[in-house]
């Protein structure tokens, strides 16, 4: 949550799994000020969920481009089940706003519970263990 507790920083790395990776892109799609992005996304770079990257128009001067880590994306099913329960708990009358795909088959992207045995886990059927040392 230190990493990622900010409304800012979630809404950055929502971005960047959408394939965002300007500055000014990012500034413009987030709706956050220069000096608020270029802040979080220090602090997001920081805690390796995104790598700066160089790189240069034409006749421009270099610039820095931010790319998901392995890290980073391995964020993606946090937003994901934070954007299901917003769906599910915060309705809007017109429906959510976006919806996730999966590209092959077009059926909708949903995060579940399993376990390793691949048997979706309802919360009531966890149970809580000291991790082994």
């Amino acid at each position: 949550m230190r990493i990622i507790g900010t409304r800012s920083a979630i809404l950055l790395m929502r971005e960047a799994h959408y394939g965002t990776t300007r500055f000014d892109d990012f500034v413009r799609r987030v709706g956050i000020t220069e000096a608020v992005a270029a802040a979080r996304l220090r602090d997001l770079v920081q805690a390796g969920l995104l790598e700066r990257r160089p790189y240069r128009e034409p006749g421009q001067r270099t610039r820095h481009e931010y790319v998901l880590t392995k890290a980073g994306s391995d964020l993606q099913p946090v937003l994901v089940a934070l954007m299901q329960w917003g769906d599910h708990h915060l309705p809007r009358d017109d429906g959510p706003p976006l919806t996730l795909h999966h590209t092959d088959c077009d059926e909708p992207v949903a995060v579940q519970l399993r376990c390793e045995a691949g048997h979706v886990v309802q919360p009531e059927e966890i149970t809580v263990r000291k991790a082994r040392t």
